[in-house]
């Protein structure tokens, strides 16, 4: 899909879907301020580019100065119900406000909140999920369906828009993926706002990270989503790992990418955990380079003969290659670290 997608500015960043931006949300009680600022920080060193924390009460909005001093990176306050909330982060120097227009009260309620956006430049994120569906959609459609997620999703749109407010950016997560991936689909063909990506619910660590990989992943190929969250219950960090590891595999981010054999009886060498450490060691690489890991010689080289460097397993030894070209052999010992040193010549 060949999708133009407004600017909207959050932060010193801004959402044009030409970078997809890498979003946390913090999971420490509102009420800890300090643990909370650390847990930011902490995202932030992962490569957490735009981090969300939930505001429920007047007593939370001190968390928002608090961790602005101590990072780089946009935050975005979740709210819910109460308006004053919003208008009360807003003043507090909030990047983002995300909320829900039909569940914060009248027009007025919506309009003083618009406001107190508008003086700052401060946009919204309209958050339509499955639990949240006002009874009416429900009704008509019986189910929280992609359709009745967007409908709801374009009627927030459409109270904010009335107001002549269009700093808006939109998610419509569900922890069903056909349903959210259906859902996102029909959203990117009815307007043009930025579109925040993420399976709610998603699960624990294993599960989440799978179908946070089909949703989010199959909606980036089709060139939809300008910023993506991987909903896990586990610690935040791992969030960010996931979704950098995501952005590689369709593509859209840098960094090192593995290419490694699943082994057959050929393999000769301890090829699993050489492809391990080697994932490990070169995690935070900045380098822009495939990387193979290969069982053996016999289709190894030609299988991977399109990454920038690689190893194929022999018998009790190795061959390191570069561009499908083999350039030594090393005995099985010394592979890991041949190869490290070929990598960091790149």
């Amino acid at each position: 899909m060949d999708r133009k997608v407004r600017p909207v500015k959050v932060g010193d960043l801004t959402l044009d879907g030409k970078k997809i931006y890498i979003q946390s949300m913090l999971n420490v009680p509102a009420a800890d301020v300090e643990n909370s600022v650390k847990q930011a920080i902490e995202l932030e060193k992962a490569g957490c580019e735009i981090v969300r924390a939930a505001i429920p009460d007047m007593n939370a909005v001190k968390l928002i100065p608090a961790i602005k001093e101590k990072i780089s990176i946009p935050l975005v306050a979740d709210i819910h119900f109460d308006y004053r909330l919003a208008i009360a982060a807003c003043e507090a120097g909030i990047d983002k406000i995300r909320i829900n227009p039909g569940n914060i009260g009248s027009i007025d309620r919506v309009k003083a909140v618009v406001k107190a956006c508008k003086n700052r430049n401060i946009p919204i994120r309209i958050g339509v999920n499955s639990g949240s569906l006002e009874k009416d959609i429900l009704k008509k459609y019986g189910s929280p369906t992609a359709e009745a997620l967007v409908e709801s999703a374009m009627g927030h749109v459409g109270i904010l828009e009335r107001c002549d407010f269009e700093d808006i950016v939109i998610s419509i997560k569900s922890s069903d993926v056909n349903t959210m991936i259906k859902a996102y689909r029909l959203l990117a063909s009815k307007c043009d706002y930025p579109l925040h990506l993420g399976v709610t619910e998603a699960g624990t660590e294993r599960m989440g990270i799978i179908k946070s990989a089909v949703g989010i992943g199959s909606l980036l190929v089709d060139g939809i989503g300008e910023t993506i969250r991987v909903s896990l219950t586990d610690t935040p960090v791992k969030e960010i790992a996931a979704a950098r590891d995501i952005l590689k595999a369709v593509g859209k981010y840098g960094g090192v990418r593995i290419v490694s054999c699943p082994t057959c009886g050929r393999t000769k060498i301890d090829l699993i955990s050489l492809a391990k450490k080697v994932e490990e060691m070169t995690a935070c690489l900045d380098k822009n380079i495939t990387v193979a890991v290969m069982g053996c010689v016999v289709n190894g080289i030609g299988e991977a003969g399109e990454a920038d460097i690689g190893i194929a397993g022999g018998d009790g030894c190795a061959v390191i290659f570069k561009n499908g070209q083999k350039l030594y052999k090393v005995s099985e010992e010394n592979a890991l670290n041949a190869l490290i040193d070929e990598i960091n010549k790149l």
